[in-house]
C-alpha cells in the first residue's frame, strides 16, 4: 500500500473529527458563553433594545419556611420589586426554603437515598416564577439577601403560562448549573451567572437550589429577567477548539429522557457475532458491575450488543428506580417503555415529574398496574398531574407499600386521601403542605397503625389538631417522628395525649405552633414523657422557659438537634446546663432569643467547639 494511504487516512479522521465538533456546536445553539468563545463569538446580530423585568407570579415551588396563609418567610415574596435588597440579613418579606445545611440528612426521619442518582444531579428545592413577557434570555440576577450561595441550576421553559392555547410541545432548557459551593460571608449580593442562549422566548424561570454547604436559611429577594424579544443571532466565525471539552455535554444527560424509547428499542440493535470476554464473565458479576451506571448509560449500553442488552434490561437493575433527575422530559412514553423492565421495582421515585401533561393520569394507572405490585417506597413529591384516580390506583396496585412521599401536592383534593387509609402497611407519610382534610387523616390514623414517620407540617385544612394528636397516641404506638410544623391550634391536651401515647418518639417539630404555652406544663412534660428524643423543635414559641431547658437537660440526653428561635425566657445558665447534659447535642438554634447575645454565643462556642450554635440577625 502506497505511503500516502495512511496519511489521507489520519487525515480524513481529522476532518471528521472537526466536522462532529463542529456539529455538535450547531446542535448546541448558543450554549457557549464568553470563557469558552472567543469576544466576537459573544456579540449579538442584530442588536435588540433589552426588556428588563422583575417576575409577576410564582406559579410553583418544593418548600418554604412560611405558612400558606401569610407571606411572612414565604416563596411568593419572589413576586415584584425587592422588598429588602440591598440590606442584608433575616427578613420576614423574603423567599426562604424550608431546610438549609446537612441536619435534616442526620435526623431520624431522613430516608436513604437513591441509589443510580447522577452526580451531576444535587437540587433539593425548586422554586417556578411567571414574567409578563417571553423574551430570550440573556441574563438572570437573583437578589440574595440571607446567606446566598443555595441556587445550583437555572432554566427556561417554552411554554406561556399566560397563553390560552398550551403549546404541543414543552420544551425545558438549562440556562446555567453549578456545583454547590461555599459563599464565606452571609451578607446580600446579586448573583449574575453567564447563562447560554437558547432559541426560545420564555417567560417561565425555574430557579433549583441546593442548601447543604449553607449555616443558615438562604433568603431570596427577588429574580430580574433580561432579555430581547427578537432572536439573537451568535456570530461565529472563531472558534476555540480546545474549549471544545466533552464534559461541556454533559448538561444534556441532566434531562436525558427524551431518546429512552429509542435506546431500549431491541429493533434497532445491531448484530454481533461474539461479546468478547463478557462471555468468561459470571453474570451476576456483570450485573454487579451495572448496577453502577446511570439511568441514561444503562440506556446506552443496552444498544451495544446482545449480552449488554439482556444485561441492562434484567428487572433486578430497576429495584432502586429514581426517575426524578430527569423530570423535564419523562413522560408517558418514558414510562411505557419503561414498564416491562420494572416489574420488580422497589423504591421508585417520581417527584417533581409529570407537571404541565407531561404524565397523564393513564399513563401513570398504567405503569403502576405493571410495576405497583412490589413497590414498597414511592416519592410523588410535587405531582400535580396526580389525582383522586391516581391515589385510588396506588392504594390498588401497592399491597406491599411501606412509604408514600406526597409533600407539596397541593392540587390534590381533600377526598382523595380516604384512599391512603387501604395501605395498612404503611411506615412512613409525608402530607406536608397538602389539603389532607381531618375525616381523611383519621381514618388514615386508624388503620394505619405501623407508621413510624409521619409528617403533617402545614396541613391547614385540619380544623382540630388535639383530636389528631390524640388518635395519633392511641394508634400510632411504633411512631418515632412527628412532623407538626405551623399546625395552628394544637394545645396542651393534644401534646398530653402524644406524649403519652407515643413514647418511642425521637423527632418531633413543634415550630410556628403559637397555641402551645410553656405555662401549661406541656414542654416539661415532653422531656419527661420522650427520653428518646434527637430532635425537637420549638421555633418561634415566645415561651420556652428556663425550666423546659433544664428538663430537657435531665431527661434527654440524647438530644442531638434543639431549634429554640424566639424564646425570651432562656438564659445563658440554662442553655450551659443543657450542653454539659446533652453530649450529642450538634444543632442549637438560638436566633432572636433577646438573653442570648452574640458574646454568649461566643463563649459558648468555645466551651462547646461541636455544637453549631445559630444565632441570626437583622440589620
Amino acid at each position: 500500500m502506497s505511503p500516502v494511504f495512511p496519511m489521507l487516512t489520519v487525515l480524513t479522521m481529522f476532518y471528521y473529527i472537526c466536522l462532529r465538533r463542529r456539529a455538535r456546536t450547531a446542535t448546541r445553539g448558543e450554549m457557549m458563553n464568553s470563557r469558552r468563545t472567543i469576544e466576537s463569538n459573544s456579540r449579538t446580530l442584530p442588536i435588540n433594545s433589552e426588556v428588563v423585568q422583575y417576575a409577576k407570579e410564582v406559579l410553583d415551588f418544593s418548600s418554604h419556611y412560611g405558612s400558606e396563609n401569610s407571606m411572612s418567610y414565604t416563596m411568593w415574596n419572589l413576586a415584584g420589586i425587592p422588598n429588602v435588597y440591598p440590606s442584608s440579613g433575616d427578613f420576614t418579606q423574603a423567599a426562604v426554603f424550608r431546610t438549609y445545611g446537612t441536619w435534616w440528612n442526620q435526623c431520624p426521619s431522613a430516608s436513604l437515598p437513591f441509589r443510580r442518582t447522577p452526580q451531576n444531579f444535587q437540587s433539593q428545592d425548586y422554586v417556578e416564577l411567571a414574567f409578563e413577557e417571553p423574551v430570550y434570555p440573556t441574563a438572570v440576577h437573583v437578589l440574595e439577601t440571607y446567606h446566598p450561595g443555595a441556587v445550583i441550576r437555572i432554566l427556561a421553559c417554552s411554554a406561556n403560562p399566560y397563553s390560552p392555547n398550551p403549546p404541543a410541545e414543552v420544551r425545558w432548557e438549562i440556562l446555567w448549573s453549578e456545583r454547590p459551593t461555599k459563599v464565606n460571608t452571609p451578607q446580600a449580593r446579586q448573583f449574575k451567572p453567564y447563562i447560554k442562549q437558547i432559541n426560545f422566548p420564555s417567560n417561565l424561570i425555574r430557579l433549583e437550589v441546593n442548601s447543604t454547604l449553607l449555616d443558615y436559611y438562604t433568603e431570596l429577594d427577588a429574580v430580574v429577567l433580561h432579555g430581547v424579544k427578537d432572536r439573537p443571532v451568535l456570530k461565529t466565525s472563531l472558534i476555540d477548539m480546545n474549549d471544545l471539552d466533552e464534559e461541556d455535554y454533559e448538561e444534556k444527560d441532566v434531562c436525558g429522557m427524551e431518546a429512552l424509547s429509542k435506546q431500549f428499542n431491541s429493533a434497532a440493535l445491531r448484530e454481533w457475532t461474539n461479546n468478547g470476554y463478557f462471555d468468561k464473565l459470571p453474570y451476576e458479576l456483570i450485573q454487579l458491575i451495572l448496577s453502577h451506571l446511570t439511568l441514561p448509560d444503562l440506556c446506552r449500553l443496552a444498544q451495544t450488543c446482545k449480552l449488554l442488552y439482556q444485561h441492562c434490561c434484567d428487572p433486578l437493575q430497576y429495584t432502586h428506580l429514581n426517575l426524578q433527575p430527569y423530570w423535564a422530559k419523562l413522560n408517558d412514553t418514558s414510562l411505557e417503555y419503561l414498564q416491562s423492565r420494572c416489574t420488580l421495582v422497589q423504591w421508585l421515585n417520581l417527584s417533581w415529574t409529570g407537571n404541565r401533561g407531561f404524565i397523564s393520569v393513564s399513563g401513570f394507572g398504567r405503569f403502576l398496574k405493571i410495576c405497583g405490585s412490589e413497590l414498597v417506597r414511592l416519592e410523588l413529591a410535587c405531582g400535580h398531574f396526580l389525582n383522586e384516580t391516581c391515589l385510588e390506583v396506588i392504594s390498588e396496585m401497592c399491597p406491599n407499600l411501606q412509604e408514600l412521599n406526597l409533600s407539596s401536592c397541593d392540587k390534590l383534593p381533600p377526598q382523595a386521601f380516604n384512599h391512603i387509609a387501604k395501605l395498612c402497611g404503611l411506615k412512613r407519610l409525608v402530607l406536608y403542605r397538602t389539603k389532607v382534610e381531618q375525616t381523611a387523616l383519621l381514618s388514615i390514623l386508624n388503620f394505619c397503625s405501623e407508621l413510624q414517620h409521619l409528617s403533617l407540617g402545614s396541613c391547614v385544612m385540619i380544623e382540630d389538631y388535639d383530636v389528631i394528636a390524640s388518635m395519633i397516641g392511641a394508634k400510632c404506638k411504633k411512631l418515632r417522628t412527628l412532623d407538626l410544623w405551623r399546625c395552628k391550634n394544637i394545645t396542651e391536651n393534644g401534646i398530653a395525649e402524644l406524649a403519652s401515647g407515643c413514647q418511642l418518639l425521637e423527632e418531633l417539630d413543634l415550630g410556628w405552633c403559637p397555641t402551645l404555652q410553656s405555662s401549661t406544663g406541656c414542654f416539661a412534660n415532653l422531656a419527661r414523657k420522650l427520653p428518646n428524643l434527637q430532635k425537637l423543635f420549638l421555633t418561634a414559641n415566645r415561651s420556652v422557659c428556663d425550666t423546659d431547658i433544664e428538663e430537657l437537660a435531665n431527661n434527654c440526653s440524647r438530644l442531638r438537634q434543639l431549634d429554640i428561635l424566639g424564646t425570651r425566657m432562656v438564659s445563658p445558665a440554662s442553655l450551659r446546663k443543657l450542653l454539659e447534659s446533652c453530649k450529642n447535642l450538634s444543632l442549637l438554634d438560638v436566633s432572636f432569643c433577646s438573653q442570648i447575645d452574640n458574646r454568649v454565643v461566643l463563649e459558648l462556642n468555645a466551651s462547646f467547639p461541636n455544637v453549631f450554635i445559630k444565632k441570626s440577625f437583622t440589620q
